[in-house]
């Protein structure tokens, strides 16, 4: 899910677990689109606080799951909510992810975009996976927020904030489809699909989502006392209720027999 994979920032594990259901919504979706027969070890890769990971679990009732995230914290949280004896949780960077065994299919639902070097991320998905084996996954893709952050830019670019942000680079990543579709085939990825798929959230309270996903980024470099302004200047500017103008990039590939 939307944890640390790739990434070396940690989350506030607690309060993401409930916040999360547009990522739980997500997930279920993208479970649902995974072909199994229910004896699979499957990765799942960026396992958030083990939400998603259980619903995939689900339809693996003679299988396994191997949960990886970057987040010591949701990895924690992770390994608290689901069955030890059927679900191994990790915390690994995927940029560094090595298993021991390649799996049957490999999962994630709202992770890549997080990671900015995805030539590498797919190599190290590819390598995990035993021939045959199939990707699905889903992250944020081309246009995700784009609305939604010309309100955020235009409340970042005044002071206080503007001083404070500055040199701050964004650290995530919305490809196209195609772009996706060519570093998946790079990484040696066959029967690539990879389409984009608007998915607005209306939030009605939506003031814990804002600090611990959409603008975590953002308050990470801020003082408390900027962060909580931050957060009060772009609610005050969305409007109420605000719609978070969601754009899910889907992408299904297989690694060849070689």
């Amino acid at each position: 899910m939307s944890g640390g994979a790739g990434s070396t920032r940690d989350w506030d594990a607690s309060v993401y677990d409930r916040v999360s259901d547009p990522q739980l919504d997500w997930g279920r979706r993208v479970v649902e689109r995974l072909a199994l027969e229910g004896d699979e070890t499957v990765l799942d890769a960026g396992c958030g606080t083990g939400r998603v990971t259980a619903l995939l679990l689900e339809r693996l009732p003679r299988g396994r799951v191997i949960a990886v995230d970057g987040s010591p914290a949701m990895a924690e949280k992770a390994r608290a909510a689901l069955p030890a004896d059927r679900v191994e949780v990790r915390v690994a960077d995927l940029l560094e992810l090595e298993l021991e065994e390649p799996v049957d299919a490999a999962f994630s639902t709202a992770v890549f975009h997080w990671i900015a070097d995805r030539p590498r991320l797919f190599r190290r998905l590819h390598a995990a996976l035993r021939p045959g084996a199939r990707l699905v996954a889903q992250c944020g893709g081309q246009g995700n927020l784009a609305g939604f952050m010309e309100e955020v830019e235009a409340v970042i670019a005044r002071e206080p904030f503007a001083a404070a942000l500055e040199g701050w680079e964004r650290p995530w990543l919305f490809s196209s489809p195609a772009e996706a579709a060519l570093a998946l085939a790079d990484a040696g990825f066959e029967q690539v699909d990879c389409w984009l798929e608007p998915a607005p959230v209306v939030l009605d309270d939506p003031r814990d989502f804002l600090r611990t996903v959409v603008l975590a980024p953002h308050l990470d470099v801020l003082p408390d006392e900027l962060g909580d302004e931050l957060l009060d200047r772009v609610l005050e500017r969305a409007g109420a209720p605000l719609t978070l103008d969601y754009v899910r990039l889907n992408i299904t590939a297989t690694r060849g027999d070689d």
